[in-house]
């Protein structure tokens, strides 16, 4: 085995560990580690939250006394600044790594490349740029929110084959199975906050909370809820607020005259954003997205309805998106299909994925892409080094 097979296999152990910290470290980046010795995996690390130590560091621990003339594996470039922590490349330094082999450079352009230089200007082995797409990925939300101010959004639907969401009299329970369930939990888990508008949370009532597995750790997820005019009653599972489950009620300026509303929810401890109104007096989307990255909200999970769906693919604003199909046909005109809003008015407009893949849950199965082109958020700068 060369040294690129080898250089891409322990990159490929390294995005293992940095998946283990996607929904859980905002406002920083998921990044994992490992450390390499005589071409044997002796450390291990990911960064788990914001303040706690990076991956690096969590690596280099774990590899007890191994680290000297080792060659470490990291998904992002290692940090060349101090911020809640010390710089990583101190600790790299200090642990006598004599090779340092990075998947993307930061997609920060104030402190792009730093890292990278300061390692190599100190007199260690520095490769940049394995399995680059890979792990350029598993930060694509962190690149956006760091160099727009504004969350990743992904798209999540679970539809009939034609496209319904639910029968003409509403019954929707279940149309996917249980395993496409179960990854839909998952979606949740990576995420920052799930977003539903008004209809589907009075009509289905919903927790949108996580109840999925997170080996110990606490996943804090946020619901987002659209209502323009404040007229949700109090009484929905939504509004019972919980440190992991808090709530985030978005309502427009117009919507806003009812102070004692607002008040009294913000008593239940839910948070209201107030944010302008747009074209159809519902709430104006890019200045909700710009208030929830306000809060350090980098990727937000777009569950329903169909008009929420809609308005966000009409506006451009899907980054990623995920269609789950059941093998059935539910047909009728009166039955809700996945997608409303505006749509297009010729095919060369439709918007179309990127990087498509499929995956199986039995006969049910998943169409996931992307919409945008991940390298549009990061600068020139960080993509030339």
């Amino acid at each position: 085995m060369d040294i690129t097979q080898l250089d891409e296999k322990f990159m490929k152990m390294a995005i293992e560990e940095a998946k283990k910290g996607l929904g859980f470290t905002s406002p920083n980046p998921t990044v994992g580690a490992v450390i390499v010795m005589d071409n044997r995996v002796v450390g291990r690390g990911y960064h788990k939250r914001a303040g706690t130590p990076h991956a690096e560091v969590n690596a280099i621990r774990d590899a007890g006394g191994l680290t000297k003339d080792a060659t470490i594996y990291v998904t992002l470039e290692p940090c060349n600044h101090t911020g809640r922590t010390p710089p990583c490349t101190r600790a790299i330094l200090d642990a006598g790594i004599k090779r340092v082999v990075i998947g993307a450079r930061d997609p920060n352009p104030r402190v792009a490349g730093g890292g990278a230089e300061f390692l190599a200007d100190s007199g260690l082995d520095v490769t940049v740029g394995i399995l680059e797409k890979e792990c350029k990925e598993i930060i694509a939300s962190f690149a956006k929110h760091i160099n727009t101010g504004i969350p990743w959004i992904r798209s999540k639907v679970a539809s009939s084959l034609d496209g319904r969401i639910a029968t003409r009299t509403g019954h929707s329970k279940w149309i996917t199975n249980e395993k496409a369930r179960e990854y839909g939990q998952y979606l949740r888990r990576i995420s920052d906050a799930i977003l539903v508008g008004k209809e589907t949370a009075l009509k289905d009532n919903p927790r949108l909370t996580f109840r999925g597995v997170t080996e110990g750790q606490e996943k804090v997820l946020k619901r987002v809820i659209l209502d323009s005019n404040l007229s949700l009653p109090f009484d929905l599972n939504v509004f019972e607020v919980t440190s992991s489950s808090p709530t985030i009620l978005i309502a427009t300026k117009k919507g806003a005259g009812s102070r004692d509303k607002i008040r009294a929810l913000e008593k239940m401890g839910v948070r209201v954003l107030i944010v302008d109104t747009d074209e159809n007096g519902r709430v104006e989307l890019k200045s909700a997205l710009k208030g929830l990255g306000e809060m350090d909200i980098q990727s937000i999970l777009v569950e329903g309805g169909a008009t929420i769906h809609g308005s966000f693919w009409d506006k451009g604003l899907v980054d990623e998106a995920f269609f789950f199909f059941a093998p059935i046909v539910i047909g009728g005109k009166e039955a809700p299909s996945s997608i409303l809003g505006k749509g297009v008015s010729e095919i060369g407009e439709a918007k179309r994925l990127r990087e498509v893949e499929i995956l199986f849950f039995d006969d049910n199965f998943l169409v996931h892409g992307y919409v945008n082109d991940i390298n549009s958020f990061w600068s020139q700068k960080c993509l030339q080094g």
